[in-house]
C-alpha cells in the first residue's frame, strides 16, 4: 500500500522516470542569473523567462506555456545550433547543460563547482548497462528498463535525440533534441546527469502518474526514513538490483 502523500518529498531513481520537477527548475536558471550575471527578462503572466549570455552569442528560453510542450530552448548563434527539452525532461539534466554554458563560452568562473563531462555518451551508456544496437543511419542505446532511448544518427536536423516514455504514456513522455554543431561534450554533459545513480528529489505529486505506478521506478520518502534518506534509497536500490540478478542453483 502506498502511504506517500501528494505533498511529500521523495527520492526517485532512475532519473529519467522522475519527471521535470518544478521544484528544481531554479537550479537551471538561477546560477546563470546570480553567478554569471546573464541578463534576463520575465513575463509573469506566462511564466516565460528569457536569458542572454553577456557576449550575446547564446540565448536561453524557458516557456512553460508553449502548446507543443517544449519548455526549454538553448540556441547558439555562430556556429548556429539549438537544443530543445520538453516539459518532463528531468531538471537536473537540463541544469547540467545550462550551468555548463558559461564555461563553454570561455567564462571559467566557478568551474571547480560545475565539472564538465569527460566521457563519451557511448562509454557512459556501456558503463550504465544500456544496450546498444545499430540503426539504419547510426546507433541507438536503450536503458535497461527499455523506457529511455538515445539515438545518434545521420538525421540532418537532430543527429542526437533522447526520448523517454512509460507504456507510451503522455505524462511520462519527454524528448531532448540536439541540432548539428551542438558540441558532443554538451550531449555527454546532459547524459552524464541523466544516467547518474544518485536519486533526484521531487514532490510526490509531480512525479508522473505512470512512473508512480511503474515497477521500473524506485520511490522512497525523504521524511520518516530510519536513516539518512539517500542511504535509505541506496539500500533499496541495492536490494532491487540483488532481486533482479539471476540466482544460482
Amino acid at each position: 500500500m502506498n502511504t506517500i502523500s501528494p505533498d511529500d518529498m521523495v527520492l526517485v531513481s532512475p532519473r529519467y522516470l522522475a519527471g521535470g520537477g518544478m521544484n528544481k527548475i531554479n537550479d537551471a536558471l538561477g546560477p546563470l542569473i546570480h553567478m554569471f550575471n546573464w541578463p534576463h527578462k520575465q513575463d509573469r503572466a506566462t511564466g516565460r523567462i528569457e536569458l542572454d549570455s553577456p557576449c550575446g552569442s547564446t540565448f536561453l528560453d524557458f516557456s512553460p506555456s508553449r502548446q507543443d510542450g517544449v519548455w526549454w530552448t538553448i540556441a547558439h548563434h555562430d556556429p548556429y545550433w539549438k537544443i530543445e527539452f520538453s516539459r518532463q525532461t528531468p531538471s537536473e539534466a537540463v541544469a547540467s547543460v545550462t550551468q555548463a554554458l558559461p564555461q563553454l563560452l570561455g567564462d571559467r568562473r566557478h568551474s571547480d563547482r560545475i565539472p564538465l563531462a569527460t566521457e563519451s555518451v557511448a562509454h557512459l551508456a556501456e558503463a550504465s548497462g544500456w544496450s546498444v544496437a545499430a540503426t539504419a543511419t547510426g546507433v541507438a542505446w536503450k536503458s535497461p528498463d527499455d523506457h529511455c532511448t538515445v539515438e545518434h544518427s545521420a538525421d540532418p536536423d537532430h543527429p542526437w535525440k533522447i526520448t523517454h516514455s512509460v507504456y507510451d504514456g503522455f505524462d511520462t513522455h519527454w524528448t531532448a533534441t540536439f541540432t548539428p554543431d551542438v558540441p558532443d561534450q554538451v550531449v555527454a554533459q546532459f547524459f552524464t546527469h541523466l544516467v547518474s545513480g544518485i536519486p533526484v528529489e521531487r514532490v510526490y505529486r509531480e512525479v508522473p502518474f505512470l512512473a508512480q505506478s511503474s515497477a521500473s521506478a524506485l520511490i522512497t520518502p525523504v521524511q520518516g526514513a530510519a536513516v539518512n534518506p539517500h542511504a535509505h534509497h541506496a539500500v533499496a536500490q541495492a536490494a532491487r538490483a540483488h532481486a533482479q540478478e539471476p540466482h544460482r542453483r
